[in-house]
């Protein structure tokens, strides 16, 4: 383009309602109305959001968290060619947040498209604010695995986070083991839980998983809208230290396996959790044992 700047391409990354439309902001608004093309988690959804700000519905393409691996470079190769504008939506609040997005975003970064966020509503945010809880720092976790290994394992991380709360996501329809895990996993620990925040029927409640537990219990709608739970791991204790085998029985039994005395007590000392001093008197104990066996053959 001579004598003008070449026009870049954009991908807005955009915020949505997590439930009020007032939230939406002016930003927003302009740049679904600039967008060339919007990629959207639902284009159903999407489109309800285009009527209720009347803005004309322009080009749609459904991206979700089961496609958007497979449609990130393709759609990141027209958005370079074409030079465009292009948006990033999800239903409802920011995407790449426990939402889809993130394959869009770094093919995006990969073919030198400018990237640009809408900032707006987010649940997390929006959950930590009312949750009374000092937050100096928190953990966000989103939703957890649903596979029994690898969620208590998840829930071990969390109770091994440095940081005074976590923020975990959940489905109404699994809320309430999640609490019944919390309560196993995580003894102390003191919960803000929201549901359907910033919509007619929103609600946080505070207190132990137990409590939590009960309060639901006795809603006729608790297994309607999705969870955020903030919680408050100040007064959670760390867990148990895990069983160490001691320097001796380790030396023993690699000695055992015919490693030499002498290379047994390096490769200790280079073990983690064990010191060169520590394998060295371990090896002063273990030597005499292993002369006494050695007489008796």
């Amino acid at each position: 383009m001579s004598g003008m700047e070449e026009k870049r391409p954009v991908l807005y990354v955009a915020a949505t309602p997590i439930g009020n439309l007032s939230e939406a902001s002016d930003r927003l608004k302009a740049v679904l109305a600039e967008a060339d093309t919007v990629l959207c988690e639902d284009t159903r959804v999407t489109h309800k959001l285009f009527s209720a700000f009347g803005i004309p519905v322009k080009r749609l393409i459904s991206c979700h968290q089961y496609n958007e691996r497979k449609k990130a470079a393709a759609l990141m190769d027209r958005l370079a060619e074409e030079r465009g504008v292009y948006c990033l939506v999800t239903d409802a609040g920011t995407p790449c947040i426990s939402d889809p997005g993130f394959a869009v975003v770094r093919a995006a970064w990969e073919r030198g498209v400018t990237v640009q966020p809408v900032a707006g509503p987010c649940a997390a945010a929006a959950a930590l604010s009312v949750s009374g809880f000092e937050l100096p720092g928190y953990a966000f976790f989103g939703f957890l695995p649903r596979e029994n290994k690898p969620r208590a394992e998840a829930l071990r991380r969390v109770r091994l986070c440095s940081l005074p709360a976590a923020v975990l996501y959940e489905s109404p329809f699994r809320v309430k083991e999640l609490l019944r895990e919390l309560d196993e996993a995580l003894p102390g620990v003191f919960v803000s839980l929201s549901c359907d925040l910033t919509k007619l029927f929103e609600r946080t409640l505070r207190g132990t998983p137990q409590e939590l537990l009960a309060a639901l219990e006795s809603l006729p709608n608790a297994e309607k809208g999705e969870y955020v739970l903030v919680l408050d791991l100040s007064a959670v204790p760390p867990p148990p230290a895990p069983h160490k085998p001691s320097a001796r029985a380790m030396l023993l039994d690699m000695v055992l396996d015919g490693v030499p005395l002498r290379e047994a007590v390096q490769r200790l000392s280079g073990m983690e959790g064990y010191t060169r001093n520590e394998a060295y008197k371990a090896s002063l104990e273990v030597a005499p044992l292993i002369e006494e066996a050695e007489d008796d053959e």
